[in-house]
């Protein structure tokens, strides 16, 4: 006998187990399965309305989740396409950015750890910064603090 298919709620409620989303991405994933008849603006209201769906939770998660691995302008960009807004963004964008060149150190430690030997390692090394949504001072503080490294002797 096959299994009775979950309600919405049971989904939600689901879903929100596992990790923390966005009203945005929860409407998205409940919109696969809604039926004819089916109201997910106001279950995602009833769910915000209980606490069990938080923006400001979400936004937070992430940031937790993506911080150790990139840059304040992705994590942000990622919010963005999530229906967050820059007001909703506004503590979060200070605590990122304080805390920015200190990540993109840790970042640049664990790919490559060492000074580059010239300008075309510098650059490929600037290059993967960047594409993790670093800023340039905080990539021009790692180079600057990379030089400081002693080099291999070879």
């Amino acid at each position: 006998m096959p299994r009775p298919k979950p309600s919405l709620k049971a989904r939600a409620l689901g879903y929100l187990a596992a990790r923390e989303h966005s009203r945005q991405e929860l409407a998205r994933k409940l919109a696969r399965h809604a039926d004819e008849g089916d109201d997910v603006p106001a279950l995602l209201d009833w769910l915000e309305g209980q606490k069990f769906l938080s923006e400001d939770r979400f936004a937070e998660s992430l940031v937790h989740r993506r911080a150790a691995r990139f840059g304040s302008a992705r994590i942000l960009s990622e919010l963005q396409s999530h229906g967050l807004d820059d007001g909703r963004l506004g503590d979060l964008k200070e605590e990122l950015r304080a805390g920015e060149d200190e990540r993109a150190w840790q970042v640049w430690q664990r790919k490559y750890g060492a000074p580059p030997a010239d300008a075309g390692e510098a650059a490929r090394q600037m290059r993967f910064l960047q594409q993790r949504g670093f800023s340039h001072a905080a990539i021009s503080a790692v180079m600057r603090r990379a030089k400081q490294l002693p080099s291999d002797p070879e």
